[in-house]
């Protein structure tokens, strides 16, 4: 009979082999290669950033960063690196937060995040 353990490294040979995954592992390897699209990455994770920080704070996106979301995404889009790692993390960010979802279910404790107040 197999312990926990020993099943949770058997899911983790399985995740390495996973399509999804090591599509995501290239992609970034790629990214991390070329500084050109490495820094379009992490300017596209800045914008994010303001984005949900401005929603959070203040109800709504400003003008000013929902063009700066726009342009990097056009530019994005014409990158096939760029793009291809941000589809190929999507996909993996997915599975990952259904994987999450499967094992908080079986453990069937509610985590309760501390409130922001």
């Amino acid at each position: 009979m197999q312990n926990i353990y020993d099943k949770v490294h058997a899911l983790a040979d399985e995740l390495k082999n996973d399509p999804q995954v090591i599509d995501y592992r290239e992609a970034t390897n790629k990214i991390s290669e070329n500084p050109e699209a490495k820094k379009m990455v992490e300017d596209f994770r800045r914008i994010q950033f303001e984005a949900y920080s401005e929603q959070v704070q203040t109800g709504k996106i400003s003008k000013e960063t929902e063009e700066k979301m726009q342009n990097l995404g056009g530019a994005i889009m014409l990158n096939p690196q760029v793009s291809s790692y941000i589809s190929a993390e999507a996909a993996f960010a997915q599975m990952w937060d259904d994987i999450l979802k499967i094992l908080n279910d079986a453990i069937g404790v509610n985590i309760i995040a501390p409130s922001q107040e």
